[in-house]
């Protein structure tokens, strides 16, 4: 399955995962510069940035090591501009979606993933 692909039937998933979860999408693929942000949600006032990593086996790692300290501050970046833009005054958090889609799938919701310094 062609990278692209694969990457957004994950995305796809982590939607449908997090939405059966009681989230409001608010944003899917939402770009700011070089950044983009898979998912946007919210949830009881907090607004969540969530980074999806699909992988098709654990053989080399699992999903969430991919999520290094560039990207954290890549997402944070985009996360500070996203929140000026809409006014956010409230909390707001950094999840990671990990998924395997191997002979079975696997989704990993990590909450809290990181603490950039925003």
């Amino acid at each position: 399955m062609h990278n692209q692909t694969f990457g957004n039937k994950g995305e796809e998933l982590a939607k449908t995962f997090l939405l059966q979860k009681g989230y409001e999408l608010l944003e899917q693929n939402w770009r700011h510069k070089k950044s983009e942000v898979d998912l946007i949600c919210r949830k009881e006032g907090i607004i969540i940035f969530v980074e999806v990593k699909t992988r098709s086996t654990d053989r080399f790692g699992y999903p969430e090591e991919a999520v290094g300290a560039k990207k954290e501050e890549k997402l944070a970046q985009a996360a500070a501009e996203y929140i000026e833009q809409t006014n956010h005054q409230g909390e707001i958090r950094f999840d990671i979606i990990s998924i395997i889609l191997g002979k079975e799938t696997e989704v990993h919701h990590i909450e809290d993933a990181f603490f950039p310094g925003l």
